[in-house]
C-alpha cells in the first residue's frame, strides 16, 4: 500500500517514545488508547455510539473505487465500508494479520490439491442500496478486478484461471469456467491455475471487494459504490471532503470481520493547510491530522500533546524508484551509483530521526518474511548500512555515460517529501547530474508517478504491506506483471522487467505451496538479486504516528490496517 503519512524532525521523538509506550524494537507496538485504556473493550459499548469524526488532510487520494485505489488513506476507510469473502480480523494488534470470514459464512472448502476454494455466503446481508449480496455479486466482483484495470490484477489474481486472458484483453474479460456462481446454494467456487497458500490474503484487502453486479466495469471516479459496511459514503468532492455516514442496512454479522461502529458520522476534510490542521486537533476542531505536523509545531506536540500522539512500528519502506526504460537509469551503472550515494542517515533525520525510522538498503524490510541482512551499497562493505560512498558512484556515472544529464525528482508536495527530495537532489547534483526537484500534490503523485506517459526518471515514494508475504513487496513491486505501460495503476513504478528475475520470483511463488521456510529463502535470493540491479533505493523503514484529539477514545492500531477508525469513539 502507499504510504499515510510521516514526521518531519527529531523534536517530539523522545517524549512520545516514552508516552506511546512503543518499544526500540522494530517489531511494532501498538499504544495505549486515548481513554487511557490499553486494551479494547470486548463488546460493544453503546454509551459511545454517535458523533461526528472529524479528520483532516490536506489533500485527497484519488479514485473513491475500492478495486482501483491503492493507498492506505483510503484502505483505512475502506474497513468500515467495504468487504470481501474475507477480512483482516479487525483487532488491535498482531491478531489482526489473522484471516477471517467476512461475507462468506466460514473459511473456504480447500479441495483440488489447493486448486479449487468453495464459499458459502452469509444470508440476509445487504448493500447500501437495499439489494441482497448474492452470488452474481461475487462473480461480476471478480470480473470486474481485471476490466478496470486493478493494480493487483497481475500480481494478486492472475492465478485464477483464465486471468491470463482478462490482463491481455480486459474488456473481453471471461471467467465464466473460473469463478462459479450457485444461486440455489448460495456458492462461489473459485479454481486457481495452482495452488496459492497467500490467496486468502489476497482475498481479505480491497481489491477483492464485492460490490454490486450492476456496477460500472470503469474507475468509478468520485462516485461512490454502494457498500455492505456499516458505514457508506454520502459524497465525495476531491476538493473538499469525503462524507461518509451509516449503512441503513447493516447488521453486525461478524464482530471479528466487520465490527459494528462508534461515530455516526466520519468525515475527510481536504484544503486546510497543515499547521490549520495542528491546530484545529489541538483545539479540539478536527480528531487527527493525515499529513506531517510543520517543524515549528513538533515540540508542542511531543510535550504539551503527547499524551495524544500514538507511535506504533511498521513493516513498511520508504524508497527511490528510478525507471528503468529512460534515461539515464536506464543504465545499471547510473542505477547503483544512486544507491552507493544515498545519504540514507540523512533521510532518517528529515523523517524524525533514528527512534522513528532506520536505514535499510535491502528491499524487504528488516524482521520481515525472507529478509536477510546485507547490504550492497555501504561504505567499507558488511550487512547493514553504515555511510554513502560518493567517491564510488562518481565514478560509476562517469563509466555509464550519463553525467551531465537533466534528472527531475518527484515527490509530493507536503514538507517532509520536498526536504527528502531536496536531499536526494543535491545528492544527484554532487555525483555529476543536473537535478530539479518537481513537488506535486499528494493527491495525483502516486498515480502520476505510476504512468510511463509522464517520462517520471526518479520518484520518492514509500511501499506499507497489503499482507505479511515477501512476494507483497518484490512481486507486487518490480514482478513483470505489475508493470503496465501508459497506466496510472502500475504499481511496478521502476517498470523494471527482467525476465531471469522474475522466473527466480515464479518459482519462489510455486515454492510457497510446499514450504514457505524454503520459500523464504530464495525470496532472500531475489532481494540480492533485485538490489544488484538497482530499479530501486531502499532509504529507510519508519514508524508511524497517530496525533489524536484529546476527546477521541479507544484507539485500536492494526498491524494490517493501522488505525481502526470505526471503533474510535468521540462520544
Amino acid at each position: 500500500m502507499k504510504s499515510r503519512h510521516v514526521l518531519a524532525s527529531t523534536a517530539l521523538t523522545a517524549a512520545l517514545v516514552v508516552t506511546a509506550g512503543c518499544s526500540s524494537s522494530s517489531t511494532p507496538s501498538s499504544s495505549a488508547n486515548a481513554s487511557g485504556s490499553a486494551a479494547a473493550p470486548t463488546s460493544f459499548q453503546e454509551q459511545h455510539k454517535g458523533g461526528t469524526l472529524h479528520l483532516v488532510a490536506k489533500a485527497a487520494a484519488g479514485t473513491i473505487d475500492p478495486m482501483i485505489n491503492y493507498t492506505l488513506q483510503y484502505w483505512q476507510l475502506y474497513q468500515a465500508m467495504y468487504d470481501g469473502l474475507l477480512a483482516f480480523k479487525k483487532v488491535d494488534g498482531v491478531k489482526s494479520f489473522t484471516v477471517v470470514p467476512d461475507l462468506a459464512e466460514e473459511m473456504p472448502q480447500v479441495s483440488d490439491g489447493g486448486k479449487t476454494y468453495t464459499f458459502t455466503l452469509r444470508k440476509g446481508i445487504k448493500f447500501s442500496n437495499g439489494a441482497d449480496v448474492t452470488p452474481d455479486d461475487v462473480v461480476a466482483s471478480f470480473t470486474r478486478i481485471f476490466k478496470v484495470n486493478s493494480p493487483t490484477a497481475g500480481s494478486f489474481y492472475n492465478g485464477i484461471v483464465g486471468a491470463d486472458a482478462c490482463i491481455k484483453t480486459p474488456a473481453t474479460c471471461d471467467l465464466s469456467k473460473a469463478v462459479v456462481g450457485d444461486a440455489k446454494a448460495g456458492t462461489v467456487t473459485i479454481h486457481l491455475v495452482a495452488p496459492d497458500p497467500e490467496f486468502p490474503y489476497k482475498l481479505a484487502v480491497p481489491h477483492a471487494t464485492i460490490v454490486p453486479k450492476n456496477s460500472p466495469m470503469t474507475d468509478a471516479g468520485t462516485t461512490p459504490l454502494p457498500t455492505t459496511g456499516p458505514y457508506m459514503v454520502k459524497s465525495y468532492d476531491p476538493n473538499r471532503a469525503l462524507i461518509m455516514v451509516r449503512n441503513p442496512h447493516f447488521k453486525e454479522w461478524s464482530h471479528d470481520a466487520q465490527p459494528q461502529g462508534y461515530p455516526d458520522e466520519i468525515d475527510e476534510t481536504f484544503g486546510l493547510t497543515v499547521e490549520a490542521e495542528v491546530t484545529a486537533v489541538e483545539n479540539g476542531q478536527a480528531d487527527w491530522v493525515f499529513d506531517p505536523p510543520p517543524a515549528d509545531r513538533l515540540n508542542e506536540i511531543g510535550s504539551k500533546y503527547a499524551k495524544q500522539a500514538h507511535v506504533n512500528a511498521l513493516t513498511a519502506m520508504w524508497y527511490l524508484a528510478m525507471n528503468v526504460n529512460i534515461a539515464p537509469f536506464d543504465n545499471i551503472k547510473a542505477r547503483q551509483a544512486v544507491n552507493w550515494a544515498l545519504d540514507r542517515a540523512g533521510a532518517v533525520s528529515l523523517y524524525g530521526g533514528k527512534n522513528l525510522a532506520q536505514p535499510v538498503c535491502t528491499f524487504l524490510p528488516p524482521d520481515f518474511p525472507g529478509h536477510v541482512d546485507d547490504c550492497q551499497y555501504t561504505k567499507g562493505g558488511g550487512t547493514t548500512w553504515k555511510e554513502p560512498d560518493v567517491a564510488k558512484a562518481k565514478q560509476l556515472v562517469k563509466e555509464s555515460g550519463t553525467a551531465g544529464q537533466a534528472v527531475a525528482v518527484v515527490t509530493t508536495d507536503d514538507e517532509v517529501n520536498k526536504a527528502i527530495g531536496e536531499n536526494v537532489q543535491s545528492m544527484l547534483n554532487e555525483i555529476g547530474y543536473k537535478a530539479t526537484l518537481k513537488p506535486i500534490s499528494g493527491n495525483i503523485q502516486f498515480t502520476y508517478i505510476q504512468n510511463t506517459n509522464n517520462k517520471v526518471q526518479i520518484s520518492l515514494t514509500s511501499w506499507y504491506q497489503d499482507y505479511p508475504a515477501a512476494s507483497d513487496f518484490l512481486n507486487v513491486l518490480l514482478g513483470c506483471g505489475s508493470f503496465h505501460p501508459g497506466s496510472d495503476s502500475s504499481i511496478n513504478i521502476s517498470g523494471f522487467c527482467d525476465k531471469t528475475i522474475d522466473a527466480q520470483m515464479q518459482k519462489a511463488l510455486a515454492t510457497e505451496q510446499t514450504s514457505m521456510d524454503e520459500a523464504n529463502m530464495m525470496w532472500g535470493e531475489v532481494d540480492k538479486a533485485v538490489m544488484t540491479a538497482s530499479p530501486t533505493a531502499p532509504i529507510f523503514t519508519p514508524k508511524l504516528i497517530d496525533f489524536l484529539s484529546a476527546r477521541v477514545g479507544n484507539y485500536q492500531f492494526s498491524k494490517q490496517f493501522y488505525m481502526l477508525v470505526s471503533q474510535l469513539w468521540v462520544q
